[in-house]
């Protein structure tokens, strides 16, 4: 049983990230410090994260930067950086930046997104950082802009994410 949930029937992958996202919600200190434990490699990272092969490199409250070396394995048909990696790594530095500003017990969702992909890209270092606009008590806005190795913007995205607390935290 985790949180009341009976795990049987689950696959070992799916409750190996039932265990990362128990072991990194409530009942635990702050976001931020929870968020800088997996920075200092002292607790694993998320599960799409080591899949996609994207590292965070930076966190300060409001403010999250992700890096990913990209290759062929990120590429879409046309050998280009597929767009669903560039939303993966923009969405995550806007999460951890509107993450890094909850209290202890608080989490959050992604309400949604939006992606502007501004130049293609095959094999570069891609840097994106995240940075929350407004944070509200229960809704905030986020932004993120892509960088590839020589400093050009890639993409720019932003997202409308919600504060989640008490029974609606539960197990996020």
């Amino acid at each position: 049983m985790l949180r009341g949930r009976s795990v049987l029937g689950l696959t070992e992958s799916q409750r190996d990230t039932r265990k990362f996202m128990s072991d990194t919600s409530i009942g635990t200190p702050t976001m931020l410090s929870r968020i800088q434990s997996h920075l200092h490699g002292e607790t694993p990272v998320a599960p799409v994260a080591a899949l996609i092969g994207f590292k965070l490199t930076a966190i300060a409250r409001g403010e999250a930067t992700i890096t990913l070396a990209t290759g062929p394995q990120h590429a879409n048909p046309m050998g280009t950086l597929h767009g669903g990696i560039l939303c993966d790594i923009a969405d995550a530095a806007m999460g951890l930046a509107y993450a890094s500003n909850l209290a202890e017990g608080e989490t959050f969702t992604t309400l949604e997104m939006k992606i502007n992909f501004l130049k293609p890209v095959w094999s570069t270092t891609l840097t994106a950082v995240g940075k929350v606009l407004k944070q509200g008590r229960t809704v905030g806005l986020t932004e993120c802009n892509v960088k590839d190795e020589k400093g050009s913007l890639v993409a720019y995205a932003t997202s409308t994410c919600m504060t989640l607390r008490g029974e609606g935290a539960v197990g996020r």
